[in-house]
């Protein structure tokens, strides 16, 4: 049995999970999420917790078993609690802007780069440089940030750019003034 797949999923309390028509409905207190119930799979909830269970031993029964739990998870975790994703803009000049739905980064081009924000997403400046993308949606915030994140990919020699909180740049050396003679 799948070691992700048989652990139990605990339900807060004022969230319900329903599975009508193949899909799965998991309404909080930050909103509704529906995800397609993956093939093989039951859900059953009782006492608190929600349980996904497989109707065979397949390999893709296996797979989908843990997978669609850990969506289960994720999605009961993201009407409760939520999720985040901050990130740092590294660079003279460079800044971000928040006004209404639509996020504004000057980052160095000719122009600023207007972004409109995603109807179930929030993004917060927090200052110039940080910005903060949340939603109840795990996929849709991590899509999110990283479509902020291309538009000025950190860059390895002197590191500007748009970078995740916390991530690591390896930074290159650059070349040396000496003549080869």
């Amino acid at each position: 049995m799948s070691r992700i797949g048989k652990l139990p999923v605990k339900v807060a309390a004022g969230v319900e999970i329903k599975v009508v028509d193949g899909r799965v409905h998991v309404k909080g207190p930050k909103g509704t999420l529906v995800e397609a119930l993956a093939p093989h799979c039951t859900i059953e909830v009782a006492g608190g917790e929600a349980r996904v269970t497989r109707d065979s031993d397949l390999k893709r029964a296996k797979a989908m078993h843990g997978l669609m739990r850990a969506l289960l998870a994720n999605m009961v975790k993201g009407v409760t609690e939520g999720f985040s994703r901050a990130l740092d803009i590294i660079g003279i000049g460079y800044r971000a802007e928040v006004a209404g739905k639509k996020l504004t980064l000057t980052i160095g081009f000719s122009h600023p780069v207007a972004m409109p924000i995603p109807a179930d997403l929030e993004v917060v400046a927090e200052s110039q440089t940080r910005l903060v993308v949340r939603g109840a949606n795990k996929q849709k915030v991590g899509q999110f940030a990283a479509e902020i994140r291309k538009v000025r990919e950190p860059e390895p020699y002197k590191g500007k750019g748009i970078r995740y909180s916390g991530e690591v740049v390896r930074r290159k050396v650059g070349k040396t003034g000496t003549s080869g003679g």
